[in-house]
């Protein structure tokens, strides 16, 4: 290791804690299914396996960077792998479905705890000129897993247990704990730091009320349930009610300035609606695979992987022509990329070959790849450092709401819009199925597009940025 330069080893040891966490998550989601078998339970109630990582995730998440700035990053980093890797035991031997539920809520602690602490300690030894390279090698991760995650859950299901989707946790975990321990830096503590105590009570009551209700809407009927339209209200008033909190707070848990800074704005909802596109695309491309096509779950993970491979690539591109050019010409082009293949795929036949289908979200990845992390990477460093790791967990929060979004509004419009089709004009459940898709990428295509300047005035704030330095 010692002819690879500290920095660098930074960045591989931050790779393989978080790496693990969106891993394990992904390859949980094919086995619900499996789940519901093993303990004998409805689809609903096995679905807390996924929903309460999302939802304890996200209020973890708001707290990063007050405990980092308190107790260290290096410290809370390496204490939230081994919470993380210690859910994945606990969880390997769970008894019963609710002690399954339980220690992936506290996975989800651990996750909440490490993904915003990802960039901040990346950031921590590298200039602002480097940083797009180095987000770029780390963010390979972070789209690779959710795409190759469904493949290998998918395989340690037919070919072994189910315990395995946990313990297959520890080899790469116990890796990324112990390059933790010994390449991260030691970061700087603040000594005289007051935790916000009703800014934490808010901002996580609303954000854990907001991620439930969006976790039970898997259908329409579920949409107009009182109980989640009253959490979704709540959630909402209590994040308003965090808001003039925090702009009130001599110290605040999260410093609502970083978005005085525009191009940490532009950033954020770069970040969202990417989000929402790469999320709608791993609900919907199973569905044209699986019920239009007739074609079984390993075939349908193993198309993820080109895309999954591309985005890899063209996110060490993407962060290559950041630190040479700026975000404009990467962000503006890969928001480009990513709405015109969204659209294509909103023209699929029943004729058409998979193949196909697998090129163009290809296509997807190499847009995905040259926007996202260019775009959070030059957002993050509009900010001032020491609001670095703040900044992080906002943009984590936001992401993981609008990916939840995502899923639930192409869910619910697959669900309604096929049932619609199949009602008025007879068509087959393949043809209807095909129709609601493809209607369902055109629509976020269309969001896509309206992304687009967001990037081009991410550029131009950039640019500013520049002479005024």
């Amino acid at each position: 290791m010692a002819r690879i330069p500290q920095k660098w080893l930074v960045v591989i040891s931050v790779l393989l804690g978080t790496f693990t966490v969106i891993l394990n998550n992904s390859m949980l989601n094919p086995a619900v299914p499996h789940l519901m078998q093993v303990f004998d339970s409805g689809a609903v109630a096995t679905g807390w396996v996924i929903t309460i990582f999302m939802v304890v995730m996200g209020m973890t998440m708001p707290l990063t960077g007050y405990l980092g700035d308190k107790f260290g990053k290096k410290q809370l980093f390496m204490v939230g792998l081994a919470i993380f890797l210690t859910g994945s035991v606990l969880g390997s031997m769970s008894w019963d479905l609710s002690s399954l539920i339980f220690f992936r809520g506290l996975q989800g602690v651990g996750g909440g705890i490490m993904m915003p602490l990802s960039l901040a300690l990346i950031f921590e030894v590298f200039p602002k000129g480097e940083r797009g390279l180095a987000t770029g090698v780390w963010g390979i991760a972070a789209m690779m897993a959710p795409t190759i995650g469904p493949t290998l859950g998918g395989i340690i299901i037919e070919f072994g247990t189910w315990e395995w989707l946990f313990l297959c946790n520890l080899p790469t975990g116990i890796l990324g704990l112990a390059f933790s321990w010994r390449y991260l830096r030691q970061t700087k503590k603040v000594d005289d730091i007051r935790f916000d105590l009703p800014g934490f009570l808010t901002v996580t009551a609303g954000v854990g009320a907001i991620l439930f209700a969006l976790g039970r809407m898997n259908e329409l009927a579920q949409l107009y349930n009182p109980v989640n339209l009253s959490l979704v209200t709540v959630g909402l008033a209590l994040l308003v009610l965090f808001t003039r909190i925090e702009l009130k707070s001599p110290q605040p848990l999260l410093d609502l300035s970083v978005f005085q800074a525009r191009a940490y704005t532009y950033s954020v909802v770069v970040a969202m609606i990417s989000s929402i596109m790469l999320f709608s695309g791993i609900f919907l491309i199973p569905l044209l695979i699986q019920n239009v096509y007739g074609l079984g779950a390993v075939m349908t993970g193993l198309a993820f992987l080109p895309a999954a491979l591309l985005s890899g690539i063209f996110m060490t591109v993407g962060g290559r022509m950041l630190d040479k050019i700026g975000p404009a010409l990467p962000v503006t082009a890969g928001l480009s990329i990513m709405a015109v293949g969204t659209a294509v795929l909103g023209f699929m036949q029943l004729e058409t070959a998979v193949w196909i289908v697998i090129a163009v979200n290809a296509v997807r990845g190499i847009g995905m790849g040259l926007a996202q992390m260019p775009a959070t990477t030059a957002g993050m460093n509009a900010i001032p450092e020491k609001f670095v790791s703040r900044g992080s967990a906002m943009n984590n929060v936001f992401r993981q709401m609008s990916s939840a979004f995502g899923i639930v509004f192409v869910s619910i419009y697959f669900e309604v819009r096929r049932g619609q089709i199949m009602a008025v004009n007879g068509s087959t459940i393949e043809q209807a199925s095909l129709t609601a898709i493809n209607e369902g990428f055109l629509i976020v295509a269309v969001l896509g597009f309206l992304s687009i300047p967001a990037g081009i005035l991410l550029g131009q704030e950039h640019r500013r940025q520049q002479r005024q330095a």
